[in-house]
């Protein structure tokens, strides 16, 4: 039978009980509910006590993954509480599959054993564009050009929502954050900036943060550029939360890889 958990008055953890002890604990008022699923109860009183050794066991699955705890008794080990988690990727792949549909484009999946099988068959340094590339059966005929280099994409986020700075006590240190938007732009925006005169002549294209003065920073794949004024940027593509780069073309990273494994051996 499954077991209740117990959590003492300070919500560390005890030893599971059973049903019927758990029901008594209740209806005397000792204890309370604390969580319907799994069902927990917290006494109100106990503070800390002894508990046998419990483990927790879990077999991970593609589809559902599952989870037991075993607890050492006198009369060997025991089953105390089990459950099975069933994952979202069912759902997933038949959204994709959805969406392919609207899209119009097949899509292929495999197991890493295949696409590792497949990258390493036709000589392909280890990356997950690669990977990507050599999934499924036709991932054993896949030609890459040596120049080919991916996109680099990254999470970065939006803007924080929180309204001023506070100091360590909670109070407000800054004052309140005004628009988001100055002269057409907002922090995230990736712009292309021609300065045609100064010390900071030149082309530049990055990430922008704006400021209400007008002269904003540009953070390029190399350095941040300040002080560059609105009048000469020109915008590419509005935030999204994502920053874009290039990455390593194919060569570089065969060459990578080729000296790395001779400084190896």
């Amino acid at each position: 039978m499954q077991r209740v958990l117990v959590l003492d008055k300070s919500k560390n953890p005890l030893m599971a009980c059973h049903s019927a002890r758990a029901r008594q604990l209740l209806k005397q008022g000792k204890a309370a509910v604390f969580r319907e699923y799994p069902f927990t109860i917290i006494l109100k009183e106990r503070d800390g006590g002894d508990v046998q050794p419990v483990s927790i066991k879990i077999d991970p699955g593609s589809k559902t993954t599952g989870i037991s705890m075993v607890a050492d008794f006198k009369g060997g080990k025991r089953v105390i509480w089990a459950g099975e988690l069933t994952h979202r990727g069912q759902q997933i792949r038949d959204k994709l599959l959805s969406r392919r549909q609207v899209l119009g484009l097949p899509l292929e999946v495999g197991t890493g054993g295949r696409t590792k099988f497949n990258r390493v068959k036709q000589h392909y340094p280890k990356a997950h564009w690669i990977d990507a590339i050599c999934v499924g059966e036709s991932g054993g005929r896949v030609i890459i050009s040596p120049n080919h280099a991916p996109l680099q994409i990254r999470a970065t986020g939006h803007q924080s929502r929180q309204m001023c700075r506070v100091d360590k006590y909670g109070f407000p240190r800054t004052s309140a954050k005004q628009g988001r938007v100055h002269f057409g732009f907002q922090t995230g925006d990736i712009v292309k900036a021609i300065v045609t005169k100064g010390v900071k002549y030149g082309t530049y294209i990055g990430k922008v943060s704006v400021r209400s003065t007008g002269f904003f920073n540009i953070t390029t794949p190399t350095a941040t550029v300040q002080g560059i004024s609105y009048r000469y940027c020109t915008p590419i593509h509005n935030s999204d939360g994502y920053l874009y780069q290039r990455g390593e073309a194919l060569s570089s990273a065969t060459t990578r890889v080729a000296v790395s494994s001779r400084q190896d051996s």
